[in-house]
């Protein structure tokens, strides 16, 4: 009896060893290492760096595109993508405008703003359910040619705007010195995170990723849940379009371009697996303010966009290589 009692506790406390060591293993804890010398290197490069008005004002520049990267996630986590969503937004931002100008009171205009977005993510979901011989890849590859050519037929390369003076506020005001674009990606990031990890609807992405067709057989109803996704992250695109729209005053057929580089980017150095079935919401979290702040940083020390790019590049090179040499 005594022995099979110690050897009960010597089990407990070797699975207690191996808990303790994934913790500490977990690619969330190098991003957050990262997080920490990317302030450290900007403040050295400028000593106007490190103040709280300058953090807080700074995520003003980058958090627009940070609200797709949350739906992104979960597309990822199914081993999709979704390369429309640039798209979607100068779609939603120009029609949007073009609805304000042509006499729509600016309220309902930004909700026809989110319904265009949504209704865009809408038909990437149907579409891939529907035509499941095609990826998700040549689906959105499609789309994406779609929505922006239809916004560059309704403007025709030309600029959009003259929207009311408190259009200013979603992308340059503030709420008692916290900008108003950091509080509503907060919010949407908890909703996200709860979402994912503390849900049902959470766990059968997880599992659809993992292994679609034992999913299906098993109950889950994949293809509703994927329409829903998709549709989601439609609707944050919207979300996006209607933050950009505001910080520039006006709106143009390529805005936008390239933002769904950007995103999946962020996506994938957060440590969401492009084969799908893992990923967390804070590793995206860290990666979007890793990414933001890099740039940022750079920016301020006058460093060219073009080499600003390379050093993105080589980052996420970098942060895929260790983090497949972390899953071995």
């Amino acid at each position: 009896m005594e022995n099979l009692t110690s050897s009960v506790e010597k089990n407990i406390s070797i699975e207690r060893e191996f808990r303790t060591k994934d913790f500490f293993l977990q690619w969330e804890w190098l991003l957050l290492l990262i997080f920490f010398l990317i302030h450290i290197i900007n403040s050295q490069l400028s000593p106007y760096y490190l103040n709280t008005y300058t953090l807080l004002d700074a995520t003003m520049t980058f958090l627009d595109k940070a609200f797709i990267a949350l739906p992104m996630a979960l597309v990822i986590i199914f081993g999709d993508i979704d390369i429309s969503v640039a798209s979607t937004v100068a779609l939603s931002s120009v029609i949007m405008a073009v609805a304000y100008n042509a006499g729509l009171p600016m309220v309902l205009a930004i909700l026809l703003c989110l319904f265009i977005g949504l209704l865009c993510g809408l038909i990437n979901g149907l579409l891939i359910v529907k035509f499941k011989e095609l990826s998700a890849v040549i689906v959105t590859l499609s789309t994406m040619t779609l929505y922006r050519g239809i916004a560059y037929i309704i403007l025709e390369d030309q600029a959009a705007g003259e929207f009311p003076d408190w259009f200013n506020f979603p992308g340059w005001g503030y709420i008692k010195g916290i900008p108003f674009i950091l509080i509503l990606f907060a919010l949407f990031a908890v909703i996200f995170l709860l979402l994912l990890h503390k849900t049902t609807f959470g766990r059968k992405v997880y599992a659809i990723g993992n292994n679609e067709v034992a999913s299906k057989y098993s109950g889950v109803k994949v293809d509703k849940i994927k329409v829903a996704v998709f549709t989601l992250a439609g609707l944050m695109a919207g979300v996006t379009a209607l933050f950009l729209t505001s910080k520039m005053g006006s709106t143009r057929p390529n805005i936008a371009s390239g933002y769904e580089l950007d995103v999946i980017a962020m996506v994938v150095l957060g440590g969401v697996s492009t084969s799908g079935g893992k990923g967390k919401i804070i590793g995206v979290l860290l990666a979007i303010f890793i990414i933001g702040f890099l740039r940022y940083g750079l920016g301020l020390v006058n460093v060219p966009d073009q080499v600003i790019l390379i050093i993105v590049g080589l980052l996420l090179i970098v942060s895929v290589m260790l983090s497949n040499l972390n899953k071995k």
